[in-house]
């Protein structure tokens, strides 16, 4: 594995305005390299201090015990996730405040107080228990966006059973799947979803698949919609009429601090997905620290992640991260583009948010959808602004800066993994300066790098692959069932080293700033140089007629690999861009406009124009998918989390 060919060129930086800098928990850079600094040289004893900020039912003894590649964090000590949500707000001011504040689809708002909060969770937990549902059980949660799924959460860690979200748009096969690889004893769902103007079924649409689930003994279902829903006798049980006769009240079960928290999911690029299994102390520690500083959190803030609980920017950053600290979480049930694509930017200005987190594929969804939207709402609530999911192209955060930022926010481009299980690079946005693109620098106690093949530093600029030094609290603790694929996985490239292998290539500019190239198996052989389809892709995008593009490679006799753009039109260029012709002749101008912005060598070959990319139900482009088609014609390999099957359909027919 030669190095990484880094051709992208990005000047632009912006330093922390003073008025955000003065009132933010890390206010300067003086004191971020203090704590920067201290931290890395020392990180065990940091971490230390960090995780006693947590309620422990029992302190711990140690902080680290490092067998590679597995780690035991805080040992010996106990606590209760839940109880760090909830019940430690609730002999202080913050018993009445806010918790919650919920908009469905259809526009039904609730608010819950961390002590109303703290009631529904206990009811929960005592009916998971009336159920039979016991500490180290695995309970399924297969909702939408609504109270009662993050409720399911907390009331599953409050009585120590580990719970398993999986997203609500998934198919009933891929929810057998995940249920019986974890051996789930309950599952916790309901009848049915809005989305996009209408009532979609949920139960009914997996019931006959529970069948094909040995181990599952019961399944609550959450009456939202009122539809019509299949029940098995003696399994299925209305959520409402169980969880209404149990008591408001429920000691929380002090767990070990190695004690399983979840199990989550991802998708394998060929076989079965991977369970990545996470603990209870060192999660907690790592997700409450950074959801303070990375959003730089404040009393009066409501924050609102647009991620689905579903993944884990839902479980890290929507649930236990946002709770611990005592925030005002914003919660929305449907889609971002219903009725208009303004959805969000009514919301933000009708609840008054503060900060906003979402991915690059809404962001480059709004830039396509048009500048005037977001023109049409008062905005000024906003004080921070997130990036989460994918390395987001320059472009597209200087729109956002602009569009939805108004100029005044900070944005916090974060880095992290499923795997990662926190944020682990980022500015923190009172003290480091960004630039368009990176996710800047890794956070205080987290040790990054970008390295050659053989594990050596790479030079300035050079392109390389990310590795993690050093074990961190959130750290996955193993595959699910499967010791081999955590080893094989993570650990077996620098194993010499110990350093785990995130599977991403990367470069640091000379400020030590880490810019994301793309996954390594994005990256592709043109003519002896090896380069990152990423930021191809950010040089597509930087155009003003492309809102989005996925670069992948299909074999060339003459250069090894030849590249291939899938590229999307923003809505007000297309009409410009409505004949064969003139589809032709934009091809052409984008050719090169690449090869100007990079680069002769990084010219696509082939320019595709297509209506939608692949994506998963989290929105990352499916390169694989598209590799594949132009390497072979077909589409193979684990396709459950594909989002919308018909963009793979028409992609398939345009290729025959």
């Amino acid at each position: 594995m030669s190095e990484i060919s880094s051709i992208l060129k990005e000047s632009r930086r912006f330093e922390p305005k003073k008025e955000f800098s003065k009132n933010a928990h890390i206010g300067s850079q003086a004191t971020y390299s203090k704590l920067r600094k201290a931290a890395n040289k020392n990180p065990t004893l940091f971490w230390a201090k960090q995780a006693k900020e947590l309620h422990w039912q029992k302190s711990f003894k140690k902080t680290l015990e490092w067998k590679f590649p597995f780690a035991t964090w805080f040992k010996d000590g106990k606590l209760n996730a839940s109880e760090n949500a909830l019940d430690i707000h609730l002999t202080t001011h913050r018993r009445n405040k806010a918790a919650l504040i919920w908009e469905g689809e259809p526009g039904d708002v609730r608010t819950l107080t961390y002590q109303q909060l703290s009631l529904e969770v206990n009811k929960l937990a005592n009916a998971l228990r009336s159920l039979g549902v016991k500490k180290g059980d695995v309970v399924g949660i297969y909702m939408g966006m609504i109270p009662e799924a993050m409720m399911a959460m907390l009331a599953c860690s409050r009585i120590g059973a580990t719970h398993n979200v999986v997203f609500g748009g998934f198919s009933g096969d891929a929810l057998r799947d995940r249920l019986n690889d974890s051996k789930a004893a309950c599952l916790l769902t309901q009848d049915g979803v809005y989305r996009r103007g209408s009532e979609t079924s949920l139960k009914g649409a997996v019931h006959e698949k529970l069948d094909e689930v040995p181990t599952l003994e019961n399944v609550l279902v959450f009456k939202r919609t009122k539809q019509e829903t299949p029940m098995k006798k003696g399994r299925d049980y209305f959520w409402q009429d169980v969880v209404s006769k149990h008591s408001t009240e429920c000691k929380a079960e002090a767990v070990d601090s190695e004690h399983p928290l979840f199990i989550l999911y991802t998708s394998g690029s060929t076989g079965k997905p991977k369970g990545i299994l996470h603990t209870t102390g060192g999660y907690l520690t790592q997700v409450k620290y950074t959801t303070k500083m990375v959003f730089d959190l404040q009393e009066s803030d409501i924050y609102f992640c647009t991620a689905d609980i579903g993944w884990v920017t839902g479980h890290s950053y929507v649930t236990y991260g946002p709770l611990m600290n005592g925030a005002t979480v914003f919660l929305y049930e449907g889609a971002p583009n219903f009725p208009g694509f303004d959805r969000f930017w009514q919301m933000i200005d009708r609840h008054k948010i503060s900060i906003f987190y979402t991915a690059p594929t809404a962001i480059r969804a709004f830039m396509r959808a048009g500048d005037h939207l977001p023109k049409q709402h008062d905005l000024s609530s906003l004080r921070l602004l997130g990036s989460v999911g994918e390395p987001i192209n320059p472009e597209a955060w200087m729109w956002y800066h602009k569009n939805i930022g108004g100029s005044r926010c900070p944005i916090v481009d974060t880095w992290w993994q499923t795997e990662t299980g926190a944020i682990m690079v980022s500015p923190l946005p009172g003290a480091v300066a960004t630039k368009p693109g990176t996710a800047t620098l890794p956070l205080p106690g987290i040790q990054v790098d970008v390295v050659d093949k053989n594990g050596k530093s790479c030079k300035t600029n050079e392109g390389g692959l990310l590795v993690i030094k050093h074990p961190w609290p959130a750290m996955l603790r193993n595959v699910f069932g499967d010791s081999e694929r955590y080893k094989k996985t993570y650990f077996s490239d620098f194993k010499k080293q110990k350093y785990y292998f995130t599977g991403d290539g990367a470069r640091k500019d000379k400020d030590g700033y880490i810019w994301i190239m793309g996954r390594v198996d994005d990256v592709v052989n043109v003519s002896g140089h090896r380069l990152g389809t990423a930021e191809v892709e950010s040089a597509l995008v930087s155009h003003k007629s492309v809102a989005e593009a996925a670069v992948v490679a299909r074999p060339d006799d003459l250069k090894g690999s030849a590249l291939v753009a899938f590229v999307t039109i923003k809505a007000s260029e297309l009409a410009e861009h409505s004949t064969p012709e003139s589809l032709v002749a934009l091809g052409t101008h984008l050719k090169n406009h690449v090869a100007k912005e990079i680069g002769p060598i990084a010219k696509p070959d082939e320019i595709r124009f297509t209506d939608a990319l692949p994506k998963t139900r989290s929105g990352k482009i499916m390169r694989r998918l598209l590799r594949e088609m132009v390497t072979t014609g077909k589409t193979t390999g684990d396709t459950s989390t594909l989002e919308d099957f018909s963009v793979l359909e028409k992609l398939r027919a345009d290729e025959e």
